[in-house]
């Protein structure tokens, strides 16, 4: 591709667990990428393997200032909008920079890529929109009320992004991200997800702690299934397909229970002992939903969405890049 025919890709929060695997897949497609992030949630060590590559492109700063996205913005084709502060936990502390970060700065983004007239805006939407919803498994168009300020802030995306396609033209595609895993997702801190968590207490000889008797069950997503998703909004030329939000999942769904066996198995191939560790149980969480599975039907047949990777599939590549990165 000539230097000068390359698309320019703008990826919010590309220095975050999503983000940066957004910015390696799509600068090895020979992509232009440029990353905005005010690294509160994500890390530069995410970045280390392209950061000197001259197609990338940092820019350190926040998506709650206009200029700053309309600065990122400048030239660009495509917007893949990961920047958000996620955790359900964390919105319930603090729902007020969570709005803040996810509806202000959300806004601003659709803003900045209306007035630059870019291509397409593909953000990242939430399953936490189903809310109290029991229907499985969940359908685009039948969501309940939120349980959470995280989701309200998700739903919220949703319908500035609708009314920006009627409105303004733009075009946008969500992408309702049901509880994605992989390599780079963040072990640490307070509101770390709870795959990368157990890994690394299961590689201490620590105890992972269930919320509840483990039987809550979730459609764990891994990464590359994700990229794909991704891709597949940033570049399909169906008219019919924009504008609009798509479940992007495996379309599976495992209990805790299960989750933390099939670790056990995986981590213990590297360390036998790993297979005897006992697992604790606590309360459940407020604003849990006890049970979440996709349909990928939507995504399957307008999309051609093919998803790669089942949860044991992904957890086996997952504990080989902690088992090797993180010991």
């Amino acid at each position: 591709m000539a230097e000068n025919s390359k698309k320019k890709i703008l990826i919010t929060g590309g220095a975050g667990f999503i983000g940066s695997n957004l910015c390696e897949y799509f600068l090895s497609k020979e992509y232009q990428v440029v990353c905005l992030d005010n690294f509160s949630t994500g890390h530069r060590h995410n970045l280390k393997d392209f950061i000197d590559n001259k197609d990338f492109v940092l820019i350190e700063g926040d998506i709650r200032s206009l200029e700053t996205c309309q600065k990122a913005i400048e030239g660009v084709d495509y917007v893949l909008h990961q920047a958000a502060l996620g955790s359900v936990p964390r919105s319930i502390n603090d729902p007020i920079t969570t709005n803040d970060v996810n509806v202000s700065g959300f806004l601003n983004m659709l803003v900045a890529s209306r007035d630059a007239n870019v291509k397409r805006f593909v953000y990242a939407a939430s399953s936490s929109t189903y809310g109290d919803s029991e229907g499985l498994p969940k359908v685009e168009n039948v969501i309940g009320k939120p349980l959470s300020p995280y989701a309200i802030t998700k739903y919220v995306n949703e319908l500035y992004a609708e009314i920006f396609s009627r409105t303004y033209g733009l075009e946008t595609i969500g992408l309702r991200y049901f509880n994605v895993f992989g390599r780079k997702q963040d072990p640490n801190g307070a509101y770390a997800a709870v795959i990368p968590k157990f890994v690394m207490q299961l590689m201490k000889h620590e105890s992972p702690k269930i919320n509840g008797n483990g039987n809550y069950s979730r459609d764990f997503t891994y990464i590359d299934n994700v990229i794909q998703m991704n891709e597949l909004a940033m570049t399909t030329e169906n008219p019919e397909a924009v504008n609009t939000v798509y479940n992007t999942a495996y379309g599976d769904r495992n209990t805790l229970n299960d989750l933390v066996g099939y670790l056990k198995t995986f981590l213990s191939e590297y360390d036998s002992k790993i297979a005897g560790v006992p697992i604790e149980y606590g309360p459940n969480r407020a604003g849990d939903i006890p049970h979440s599975l996709a349909s990928i039907d939507k995504a399957t047949a307008i999309l051609g969405y093919n998803p790669q990777f089942s949860l044991q599939e992904g957890l086996k590549e997952a504990v080989n890049w902690y088992w090797n990165n993180l010991r």
